[in-house]
């Protein structure tokens, strides 16, 4: 067929395809094509819209659309009413110690820990109960970690390891020797270093030692307590939390403490301290974070003198007192933990610079769950273990220029105990033990223990606890 227009004219329109096939409707000015609806249906949705759902400045001839309405007709939301938690209130729910659990089975035919038994071979593999006297006592001095599993069980009992009887054996020979045990405890995480530190300070108390115990170095060293700084020195104090260690030593060494007295003039106290008075006065003679630090130089140089009983110093988190502290001097410096005063009287007594004529231990528990590595500490402790050993030092890396003088000479000469997993037959009794209880509802028998201590990394008391009690846990 030809087409209408010539070959030339094919880039043009003809006139024919210009001229509209149907009428233009006459309510319309505007042209309508044949094959669309869109002009009168929008014509009819623009004359349905009223005048006050259109927006100022809206023409007709646009089409309104659903519009959603934020926070209309929608009423508010009345705040719950509740009492908000008092000062201090979440940090004790968080550390709170639950040392009973009337749900759980008691087991009968077990015996005490006492001075004597903690110390005796034939005690290893067996469940012993704390007195009721000692539980008080480690519940003063804060020995008990909430994240241990006293909560599960009747009554509070400890498992007699091979590393607790060594340890009781170290501590009682060398003061019985009036030497002084600088110690290190470490080891992998979860392996039971804080209960091996507790069973140190309950054999200091069943021998009727004079107990000093830190039981977290990292609330020394975070900014999280007052501090000012001491007159004529370098130094800086900690009232507050000095207050609060003296009415610890004064509660759980009471009994010892009222049967010596005082025999030094203190005549720089701003106390009156007279000689008659005994080290327990002395302990609660004033409660004035002013005179905190000044009180506690004074106990510690009576605790010093010739015929005082032996004095046994822990703390817990030694890895935190081993670097540089959050707080800072008034030229906006950072302070070093070790001139800190409290943490220098620890560290001059670890590092052997204080001298006890009546016998002294001095336990540093190390942790893995929350501790920066430090690389002098680390070094320092490889070293004093190879001394121990009678292996070759290990010689410090040339390439490292970060090496910390301070930590050296604190951990110089130290022993270091590596606690590690606990063996079949101790695992077995801790799992009958938890049996009896009715923690564990399964059969213990070699199979079992077998696949349990396997599962647990050779024994790791952590994770045996984890595979074991990791639903009764999630219970309680």
């Amino acid at each position: 067929m030809a087409s209408a227009n010539c070959w030339r004219c094919l880039a043009r329109p003809s006139n024919r395809l210009i001229v509209p096939t149907l009428p233009l409707s006459p309510s319309t000015s505007a042209p309508v094509a044949a094959f669309t609806t869109s002009a009168a249906q929008l014509s009819k949705a623009a004359s349905k819209v009223s005048k006050k759902d259109m927006e100022p400045n809206m023409s007709r001839h646009i089409r309104a659309g659903k519009q959603i309405k934020l926070g209309r007709g929608r009423k508010k939301r009345q705040p719950d009413k509740f009492k908000p938690p008092a000062s201090g209130e979440r940090k004790a729910f968080r550390k709170r110690i639950q040392l009973s659990n009337n749900n759980a089975l008691e087991v009968p035919g077990l015996g005490e820990l006492t001075a004597e038994n903690i110390v005796d071979s034939s005690s290893v593999r067996q469940i012993l109960g704390l007195p009721g006297a000692l539980v008080s006592q480690l519940r003063d001095c804060e020995a008990f970690k909430p994240t241990q599993t006293w909560n599960l069980f009747r009554s509070p009992h400890t498992l007699v390891r091979q590393e607790t009887v060594d340890l009781a054996k170290q501590l009682t020979d060398t003061i019985n020797k009036k030497e002084t045990l600088r110690l290190v405890i470490t080891g992998d995480r979860a392996s039971g270093k804080s209960i091996l530190g507790l069973q140190g300070l309950a054999t200091g108390f069943l021998n009727k030692w004079v107990v000093i115990n830190i039981p977290e170095a990292q609330e020394l060293i975070t900014a999280a307590t007052e501090y000012a700084s001491i007159p004529n020195s370098e130094q800086f104090s900690q009232p507050t939390y000095t207050i609060k260690l003296f009415q610890a030593i004064s509660k759980t060494n009471q009994e010892v403490l009222s049967q010596h007295k005082v025999e030094l003039d203190h005549m720089h106290l701003p106390i009156s301290v007279s000689r008659g008075m005994t080290l327990a006065a002395l302990a609660t003679a004033s409660r004035d974070p002013d005179v905190s630090w000044q009180l506690f130089r004074a106990f510690w140089k009576e605790l010093l003198l010739p015929g005082r009983p032996p004095i046994l110093f822990a703390l817990d988190g030694l890895s935190h007192i081993m670097r540089v502290s959050d707080y800072r001097t008034p030229a906006f410096e950072p302070i070093h933990s070790h001139d800190l005063s409290l943490i220098r009287t620890y560290a001059d007594a670890l590092g052997g610079k204080t001298k006890f004529p009546n016998g002294a231990a001095i336990l540093g528990v190390c942790t893995k769950g929350n501790s920066l590595v430090i690389p002098s500490m680390e070094k320092a402790l490889e070293q004093a273990a190879a001394q121990q050993n009678g292996t070759p030092v290990p010689p410090r890396d040339p390439f490292f220029a970060k090496y910390d003088e301070r930590v050296f000479d604190a951990l110089k000469g130290v022993r270091v105990l590596n606690v590690r997993g606990v063996s079949k037959p101790e695992a077995r009794a801790l799992m009958e033990y938890w049996a009896s209880s009715g923690m564990l509802r399964m059969r213990v028998d070699e199979k079992i223990v077998s696949e349990k201590w396997t599962l647990a990394g050779n024994g790791i008391l952590g994770e045996m606890e984890r595979v074991a009690l990791y639903d009764v846990r999630a219970t309680y």
